[in-house]
């Protein structure tokens, strides 16, 4: 599971980018899945078929550069994941429909306003969320018996101190309503620690039984697969989630 950094390496495009290079690897996968799926109808779909495709894909952490007293670069790599850059990289690929727009596309969604800089980047997924919802990638997802809940946050004392109240999903109010859930929809895992949100996030997959799964880059398995959620939630205490769902932007 995520440390701070791992579960919010967070979460970008804009002309104003165009002479920022990324610090890439592997990127010819990322170019054959889009193509592969560019046809398909529905950004569920692109998300299932390019999700799907990268199962195996080796864990990593600590792949973005940057700091508060260190040059950001933009990284777009596909050889190894932790969650948030899995589902960073996937979202960006099914909404991209081409190769030339998948890194505008990734740019958008990991940066405010797309702008490379480390005090951009969504270091919380509570901010990734937000910003992400508030530029048209994705819509929240709720449900009757949601509640609110207080959050303070510290991971850094260049980000300081931040406090915010999150509209989060009981787990058993999650586990009993998955007919209203699709493919490609994102869970974040709300932390019970104190000063971070989240401790893990990503897909919701659907196994050819009809199976409730979650896709996700594992950092207890080393690898992105598949996993039963009802497993996953027992095995890590889970008491509350959040839900997206991605949404083809208007900005593309």
């Amino acid at each position: 599971m995520l440390s701070r950094r791992h579960v919010l390496h967070l979460i970008a495009g804009g002309a104003m980018l165009a002479g920022v290079r990324p610090a890439a690897a592997g990127e010819r996968r990322i170019d054959r899945l889009i193509e592969q799926s560019a046809a398909l109808p529905t950004i569920s779909q692109r998300i299932d078929v390019i999700s799907r495709a990268l199962i195996g894909t080796r864990y990593r952490g600590y792949t973005l550069i940057g700091g508060p007293h260190r040059p950001e670069r933009f990284v777009a790599r596909d050889d190894c994941f932790d969650c948030v850059t899995y589902c960073e990289t996937v979202l960006a690929a099914a909404i991209a429909r081409t190769p030339s727009g998948f890194a505008p596309a990734l740019r958008t969604i990991r940066y405010h306003d797309g702008v490379v800089a480390w005090r951009e980047r969504n270091h919380y997924f509570f901010e990734w969320s937000e910003h992400n919802v508030a530029n048209w990638t994705c819509r929240d997802i709720t449900m009757d018996g949601a509640i609110e809940l207080d959050k303070t946050v510290y991971w850094h004392k260049a980000l300081g101190r931040r406090r915010f109240a999150m509209h989060v999903i009981p787990r058993a109010t999650f586990l009993a309503n998955r007919a209203m859930l699709e493919t490609g929809d994102i869970v974040g895992f709300v932390t019970r620690r104190p000063n971070l949100d989240y401790f893990h996030v990503g897909f919701i997959a659907f196994g050819p039984k009809g199976e409730f799964l979650l896709r996700h880059a594992s950092q207890s398995h080393g690898r992105v697969l598949d996993e039963p959620m009802q497993h996953f939630v027992r095995v890590n205490h889970v008491r509350y989630v959040t839900l997206l769902r991605p949404l083809a932007p208007v900005w593309i």
